[in-house]
């Protein structure tokens, strides 16, 4: 019991001491749901990269293309989020990959980042753009995410603001 105690205390610990931080730099390799994508490409166009910050570790990480819809492919995201950029528009936060380095991260970070952008005023949707898979899947619903749209590559969560 006193063990249980002890490890319940340590990862209340834990999520009181993260922090959401903006990242300039990431290892795009250890992304396992998007490794394809350049670090230029998550940092173009307002698109950001967070992390979860404990102590001096990265715990999580979470790509964010600030949009104006709701797109269906990486290839909608980068198009939707250049028009945003240009015309200085947006209204939709995607978060495109998330992954984590600590059980809980995942979770933990993005529920940092649901409480970032409730403190923007221009942002009135939180979405994903998630691959078809069972873990994406449970992830989201887990969290609190509703399906919105399933595609014909992937699949959209809606989080509420």
């Amino acid at each position: 019991m006193k063990a249980f105690k002890h490890r319940v205390d340590d990862f209340f610990k834990w999520v009181k001491g993260t922090e959401l931080v903006e990242l300039d730099e990431i290892d795009i390799t250890e992304d396992p749901v998007r490794p394809e994508l350049s670090l230029e490409f998550r940092k173009s166009y307002s698109r950001k990269i967070y992390g979860l910050k404990y102590e001096d570790q990265i715990e999580g990480i979470i790509c964010v293309a600030y949009c104006n819809d709701v797109p269906q492919s990486v290839r909608e995201l980068d198009l939707i989020s250049q028009n945003a950029h240009l015309q200085n528009n947006f209204t939709t936060a995607v978060a495109y990959t998330v992954w984590s380095r600590k059980r809980g991260a995942g979770k933990e970070i993005m529920e940092k980042l649901l409480a970032h952008l409730k403190e923007k005023e221009n942002i009135e949707r939180v979405v994903t753009l998630s691959p078809l898979t069972p873990m994406a899947t449970h992830f989201h619903i887990r969290n609190g995410a509703k399906l919105i749209q399933h595609n014909p590559t992937t699949q959209n969560f809606e989080y509420s603001l």
